[in-house]
């Protein structure tokens, strides 16, 4: 099952059941966040939930897209309640992505990089059987539920951005029940974007990089992730496409299980807070950067995977100036 969450005529949290060409709504108030709540509460998986409350005929999507009246496929009332974070060198790869985009090289086993380092601890034990514990991945974090983009919006980077540099990838989409346990709602198409010009002068700045506005959607793919996915990534400017490459993911393409990355994601207490939502994103082998593309204002980053439906596509706006001036003394 495929969701799309948006707000209808008076701005209300609606969220949709999507097949195809034709969404049908489902008779819940509160969006996505609200149908898993009340799936917690009943027993029930999100599918049954859904059509246990039933459905109404729903707008039609281009509209939504035309209206700006698509959201992110979950949200929470309070943007601090959303944890945004992420895992790299998680993919087949990756590491090989890593090394380019910093511009190194290694032949001896003494001299590989931090990066193929973390990578083939990954390969070696990233897998782990079931029941058992992994090696723990790169993790970073991103933001709060304020970065998140729908898709047709524009994504926003600061002034003071180096670079504003697209990686396609799948987060995983979670909600922390009020006991502390955590339900995986689902995957969803991303653009975990990253200023990877900071990142390469000093890879100690990788956290400064990931700081950065992120999109999510349109759609959640609920159930079983498929083992292996392809997609295409593009950058378009001026109507034409300057970039294009395939993406690959799913565990078959990983050097981590899923399971593995979620677990070291949340074996802190502090991302099992009742009631809180995250995103979680998983990696990627495939940026327009390491190819030595330099996106710019006005670019379009599209990307899309045939399993998750409507393409992920938005415009890159970068600020003029600095919002904030100075911390002043009380």
């Amino acid at each position: 099952m495929r969701l799309i969450q948006y707000t209808d005529e008076r701005d209300n949290v609606c969220v949709a059941r999507s097949d195809t060409q034709s969404l049908r709504q489902v008779q819940i108030s509160g969006g996505t966040l609200a149908l898993a709540q009340a799936a917690v509460r009943s027993g029930r998986s999100l599918e049954s939930e859904a059509d246990a409350r039933g459905y109404a005929p729903g707008p039609r999507y281009e509209e939504l897209a035309k209206a700006g009246r698509l959201l992110p496929p979950l949200t929470h009332p309070d943007p601090a309640h959303c944890w945004v974070s992420g895992t790299g060198l998680t993919h087949l790869g990756s590491a090989d992505t890593r090394d380019a985009m910093h511009q190194g090289t290694v032949t001896k086993e003494t001299d590989l990089s931090d990066s193929m380092k973390m990578f083939r601890m990954g390969v070696q034990g990233g897998k782990p059987e079931r029941g058992e514990v992994g090696v723990q991945p790169e993790w970073f974090y991103k933001g709060d539920g304020t970065i998140l983009t729908a898709t047709e919006q524009p994504l926003e980077v600061p002034a003071f951005a180096r670079d504003a540099g697209e990686e396609p990838e799948l987060a995983g989409v979670y909600l922390v029940s009020d006991r502390g346990h955590v339900w995986r709602l689902g995957f969803t198409l991303s653009n975990e974007l990253s200023d990877h010009v900071v990142e390469r002068e000093n890879y100690l700045w990788l956290a400064h990089s990931k700081l950065r506005p992120c999109a999510v959607g349109p759609e959640l793919l609920t159930g079983p992730l498929p083992a292996h996915l392809q997609g295409t990534s593009r950058i378009i400017r001026d109507g034409h496409a300057l970039w294009e490459k395939p993406f690959l993911t799913g565990e078959r393409n990983m050097s981590h299980s899923i399971a593995n990355l979620e677990w070291h994601h949340f074996k802190y207490d502090l991302f099992r807070r009742a009631g809180d939502i995250h995103f979680h994103f998983l990696g990627t082998a495939t940026l327009s950067f390491a190819d030595g593309v330099h996106a710019r204002d006005g670019d379009v980053f599209e990307m899309q995977i045939p399993e998750f439906g409507a393409a992920l596509r938005n415009t890159l706006r970068i600020r003029e100036q600095t919002t904030f001036d100075s911390v002043s003394w009380l």
